[in-house]
């Protein structure tokens, strides 16, 4: 068993949250199997693809319900990206995606200033600068973080979900990953 198993969805960016891992001494497998997904101390569901290819790969694989009992057994897992919006209930990509129904909520195109939003921004209330990429943003309840108004940040119970690349994020983004996998 390694200690973190970044999720396989046929896409994505797993080299690199693989890499940022290793830079934090951390073993890491890049698995969709359900037992991995199960037995593993950290998951991480990566960021960068298409919503609908994503959840038809993690539901073809049965990673979409280990995921789901993973989160119904408290078990830490962090959604980067894509990982985050695919937490939620639905997703207005690829004409509507049904997502995996951790959070409620959904992901919806956005439609006003930078589109996609490129570049580093301060998130608020943390105050550190991180990268972001992206054209869609998550609408929850669970809303613990934001820049200029828009969600990059959820929680709900050991799911931690982040707009933000912090594998993508120099040394602020390996301190935001260090913090999360101290928790385990």
């Amino acid at each position: 068993m390694s200690d973190v198993v970044v999720v396989d969805y046929g896409a994505g960016n797993t080299r690199s949250v693989r890499a940022a891992l290793t830079r934090l001494g951390r073993s890491s497998v890049v698995s969709s199997t359900t037992s991995a997904i199960r037995d593993a101390d950290f998951v991480v569901l990566p960021g960068v693809g298409s919503a609908r290819s994503a959840m038809r790969h993690l539901d073809d694989t049965g990673a979409s319900n280990a995921l789901r009992q993973r989160f119904s057994d408290g078990r830490a897992t962090l959604g980067i990206c894509l990982g985050m919006q695919l937490a939620m209930d639905r997703s207005e990509e690829d004409g509507g995606v049904k997502g995996l129904g951790l959070l409620k909520g959904d992901a919806v195109r956005l439609r006003e200033g930078r589109v996609p939003r490129l570049g580093w921004s301060v998130v608020e209330p943390w105050g550190q600068a991180y990268y972001f990429a992206h054209s869609y943003a998550v609408r929850s309840w669970d809303t613990v973080a934001s820049v200029e108004g828009v969600t990059v940040a959820v929680r709900r119970e050991a799911f931690l979900g982040v707009q933000f690349h912090p594998e993508k994020s120099g040394p602020a983004g390996l301190d935001f990953l260090d913090q999360c996998l101290s928790l385990v």
